[in-house]
């Protein structure tokens, strides 16, 4: 039986790549900090403290694939010197001395979960990213991001690390937090959204297609040294999400008429100009790419996905 080790074996993503990964016929071993971090039932669990500082040519006996999906996650408060050193060791070290160590371990292939953050913050509506798209990414999170992946396309120049890379839009599903819980609960109870003349269009990635797109990346042999932008491929505006979400809880969307200029206005007045940047502002990916190299489509619907959040949000 073949052998990957998920990092990040605790988290929102891992809760699904790992048992997608066990259905498929995998023995996991979910690397996390603690030794009392939950992982997904069936997954063995190995407690590794600092990722720089682990035992790596142990824990990768016998692994045919890593997937590295343990990162210092986006957090708004956290900017300036300080919070770019710890990305940068979270983000970057970190994923460095896995990935020379999953060279000496000789793995098949080593999946990074990067982000679109690497390339940047929004796109013009009308002109999607794709892999070829210049990266200029605006905070310590994308750049760190971006800088990781560069340190794993030099790795698998100079030394044939089978590294794939996947660069995910907004995340939903499950255990899901940040503006996707808070609609949630605003829809919940009712709340009025003065988001209805919001003209925008952003892509999203269910941790379901994502999971699937992590086997695809792991199994085909084409995936080797590609970096692969990867969505559910269909992009919607803030208004019909929140409906969407609205139809899966059951309710109706209070949707209110704004100018988004007078929105921004007050957002940046309370200080919270980057959370309805992401609101407001258009993001799309175009994930043509591996779809046409891997065969790969998302085996979700977006409505699925969005239900399955929700009941496991409300529940």
């Amino acid at each position: 039986m073949k052998t990957a080790l998920v990092t990040g074996g605790g988290g929102f993503v891992a809760g699904r790549v790992i048992p997608v990964l066990m259905a498929r016929g995998w023995t996991v071993r979910a690397v996390v900090r603690r030794t009392a971090d939950a992982v997904p039932a069936g997954a063995q669990a190995v407690a590794v403290g600092d990722i720089r500082e682990a035992d790596w040519d142990r824990h990768l006996r016998g692994v045919s694939a890593v997937v590295h999906l343990a990162a210092r996650a986006h957090r708004m408060n956290e900017v300036g010197g300080d919070a770019e050193a710890l990305y940068r060791r979270d983000n970057v070290e970190a994923t460095a001395v896995l990935a020379r160590a999953a060279v000496r371990a000789k793995v098949s292939r080593f999946v990074f979960i990067s982000s679109v953050k690497a390339m940047g913050e929004s796109t013009p509506i009308d002109a999607p990213w794709n892999e070829k798209s210049p990266c200029n990414p605006v905070d310590a999170y994308g750049r760190t991001k971006l800088e990781a992946e560069r340190e794993l396309r030099d790795l698998y120049a100079r030394s044939g690390l089978p590294a794939v890379i996947l660069r995910p839009p907004l995340l939903y599903g499950p255990r899901v937090k940040g503006n996707m819980q808070r609609l949630i609960s605003w829809i919940g109870r009712g709340v009025p959204m003065p988001l209805a003349s919001v003209r925008n269009s952003r892509s999203l990635l269910s941790v379901g297609n994502l999971a699937d797109a992590v086997c695809a990346a792991i199994e085909h042999p084409a995936a080797v040294g590609q970096t692969y932008m990867v969505s559910d491929g269909e992009d919607m505006s803030t208004p019909e999400l929140i409906g969407r979400i609205a139809r899966a809880c059951g309710k109706q969307a209070r949707l209110l008429p704004l100018p988004p200029s007078a929105l921004l206005l007050g957002a940046r007045l309370a200080g919270r100009s980057n959370e309805a940047a992401r609101l407001l502002g258009s993001l799309r990916v175009d994930s043509s790419l591996i779809r046409r190299q891997l065969g790969w489509t998302p085996p979700f619907t977006v409505d699925a996905g969005l239900m399955e959040m929700v009941r496991a949000v409300t529940s």
